[in-house]
């Protein structure tokens, strides 16, 4: 059985960027779903459950089975991405990183005003509901992508650093139709200290 992460703080910690409500409904109600949806498909596919993450079975999604391939990769990455998500977010967010991270992103991006341009600009301009993404791709290279739906990087062999959920249930209670507004506002909540520690363990030895 998989299941929502714990959060870290409490329903109204993330003011006045993301209002109580929000956090609230898309944490309760709308990842909740995804929950139950992907625990209900995977009933009697114990053995293929067995000891794996939920993020080792979307690794490898050609390894799914093919009758609940489809169903697993839609809700079991509406369970992994809000997971991810609701994690990297804190009140107190250490809002720049340090180090070889700052490091590699000044390389890759010019600085790292530039990266977040770039991520939001990405992110605003997703079609419909998704996200952007901060991850570091299949060569250990830093790369900004977004995703439809509830598609994970996961699954094209991408490690997720940083995300922005941009579907309207993450901000239209507060923002309404200004994404952007919501997009901008959201870097106060970003945690470089949790994504740097993503980063550092991934990265390993390539650093």
């Amino acid at each position: 059985m998989y299941d929502k992460v714990k959060l870290d703080y409490t329903y109204d910690g993330l003011e006045p960027y993301i209002d109580a409500k929000t956090v609230e409904i898309h944490y309760t109600k709308h990842l909740q779903t995804y929950v139950n949806n992907l625990n209900n498909l995977l009933k009697g596919y114990e053995d293929f459950t067995d000891g794996k993450t939920l993020e080792q079975i979307l690794r490898y999604p050609k390894k799914i089975p093919c009758k609940i391939r489809t169903g697993v990769i839609n809700q079991g990455g509406g369970v992994s991405n809000h997971n991810f998500y609701f994690t990297i977010l804190s009140p107190n967010a250490k809002i720049k990183p340090e180090g070889k991270l700052l490091d590699n992103i000044n390389k890759c991006f010019g600085s790292f005003d530039e990266l977040k341009e770039e991520v939001s600009r990405v992110t605003i301009a997703q079609f419909g509901s998704g996200y952007g993404w901060l991850v570091i791709n299949r060569k250990g290279k830093l790369e900004i992508v977004s995703t439809q739906n509830q598609d994970t990087p996961i699954s094209i062999g991408m490690v997720p650093l940083l995300t922005i959920d941009v579907w309207e249930h993450a901000y239209y209670l507060k923002y309404k139709n200004l994404r952007a507004d919501y997009v901008k506002n959201i870097w106060n909540l970003i945690d470089w200290s949790k994504i740097e520690k993503i980063y550092y363990k991934s990265m390993g030895n390539r650093l």
